[in-house]
């Protein structure tokens, strides 16, 4: 019986079991998996410690990458022995998963599993904010936060490619120096400076484009503060905590801006919209025009650590289990 991580309860790590768990075959539209890697999330803090409710007991763990198994009744596009990537997918911290076919995505020559594991869930909610959510263009200036961690260095690099000048917050001189290696223009080291502070000085007082923003209710009052007129913050995240109620008149102060709380579900919606996205992440990949930086593999056993490894903010790049 394949081994895989759930939980019976919520709470901190050390809910977190790992147990033999039966997968069973695949159902109609469904793919087994023997899973790879599998990617390590904050939204899979979330769901453990009940700020996200799941039906108990779970397995967790939202993406992956492996090897086809077995193929269900009705599923036409993939065969034992494709290797595939998905994300969004409950039930990916194990050594078998059962995978819808509508959300697995083929991964290329040239792609590793670990690397195709570590640039999907991470990877698409990156293209979705700079392609989809706020658009950006050639010029803007953008700000972003946990500029090195596995969101940031690659929203550095795709926004990057699309002309900005992108303005990083980290918390460390290590964390700096990836942030720049990324492309950063600018970095802030937060625990130094008040960071809105730094942005308007930066921007001659204007302010900027957009704040993609996934640490949450420490950050928000400051992101709202470093948006121009008629900006947009982007809250895709709860790294500190999620942000109190907002007060709509707040945005009208601050500039007729802008506020958006995206997920990731609601832009693949379409088969067509999860191979553009993950096509151009992969095309990125191969060609070198994206980097991704795996900043940790632990075992299965090791999960308790890897969820406070991510918690403590600690890491940077993205964390893998390897069953």
């Amino acid at each position: 019986m394949p081994t895989a991580v759930q939980i019976r309860q919520t709470g901190g790590p050390e809910v977190l079991e790992v147990a033999d768990v039966e997968t069973g075959d695949p159902g109609p539209g469904e793919l087994l998996v023997d899973v790879a890697a599998a990617g390590v999330n904050y939204i899979d803090t979330y769901q453990r410690s009940g700020i996200y409710k799941l039906d108990l007991p779970q397995v967790l763990g939202q993406e992956g990458a492996g090897t086809v198994a077995a193929v269900g009744a009705d599923v036409t596009g993939f065969e034992v022995g494709d290797r595939v990537a998905w994300q969004g997918v409950l039930g990916s911290y194990a050594q078998r998963a059962r995978i819808p076919a509508r959300s697995a995505v083929r991964v290329p020559e040239g792609v590793t599993e670990e690397v195709a594991a570590a640039t999907m869930l991470q990877g698409i909610t990156a293209h979705y904010l700079v392609r989809s959510t706020y658009e950006v263009r050639e010029g803007d200036t953008i700000l972003l936060h946990a500029a090195a961690g596995g969101v940031g260095l690659l929203l550095v690099q795709l926004a990057k490619a699309r002309g900005a000048r992108v303005i990083g917050t980290v918390s460390t001189a290590e964390k700096e120096a990836l942030a720049r290696e990324a492309g950063a223009d600018e970095v802030i080291r937060y625990d130094q400076v008040d960071f809105a502070e730094e942005v308007r000085k930066l921007t001659g007082g204007e302010g900027v484009a957009a704040v993609y923003d996934g640490v949450g209710q420490s950050t928000f009052d400051g992101s709202l503060a470093s948006l121009r007129v008629r900006g947009m913050l982007v809250l895709f995240g709860a790294a500190s905590g999620p942000v109190p109620p907002v007060d709509p008149q707040r945005l009208n102060a601050a500039g007729s801006v802008y506020l958006t709380r995206p997920t990731s579900a609601h832009y693949v919606r379409t088969r067509e919209e999860l191979d553009w996205r993950a096509g151009e992440l992969f095309e990125a990949v191969t060609s070198g025009a994206l980097k991704v930086r795996i900043g940790g593999r632990y075992p299965l056993a090791d999960v308790a650590q890897a969820h406070q490894d991510l918690q403590g903010r600690k890491t940077t790049g993205k964390l893998l289990l390897i069953p």
